[in-house]
């Protein structure tokens, strides 16, 4: 079984910049596509970026894109993402995940997240 760990999230003021970093564990790690939701306190779960271990298969959520970036280190199996001018909306627990699908299908709000990690706070704010 895959297990994900987020790191990387804080308090932040408006502006700034952070980067998460999910490290994922198990010996069919490569097995999975990886990508980054969130969900705001009252909110829907929202699909932020997903990538695939090659590195060659990107998808970037409407509302972040140009601001965000997704990358992965197969040989480390680790996926970051990395968040410039960031803005109070973007507050949120962002949660890593993992799925056997392919990535449009992944990124489907009616779609179960496979596998998750505990999620990590991003607060911005002044």
């Amino acid at each position: 079984q895959v297990q994900l760990r987020e790191s990387g999230g804080g308090l932040v003021q408006p502006g700034s910049s952070l980067r998460l970093s999910c490290a994922a564990s198990g010996h069919t790690a490569s097995s999975y596509n990886m990508g980054w939701f969130r969900q705001a306190p009252g909110k829907e779960r929202e699909f932020v970026a997903a990538i695939n271990w090659s590195g060659g298969n990107i998808f970037i959520a409407s509302s972040v894109r140009g601001r965000f970036t997704i990358s992965s280190d197969n040989a480390k199996k680790t996926v970051d993402l990395r968040m410039t001018n960031l803005k109070p909306e973007d507050s949120a627990t962002y949660h890593c995940a993992a799925s056997k699908l392919e990535i449009p299908r992944m990124i489907d709000p009616s779609t179960p997240l496979e596998i998750k990690g505990q999620g990590t706070l991003v607060t911005v704010s002044s």
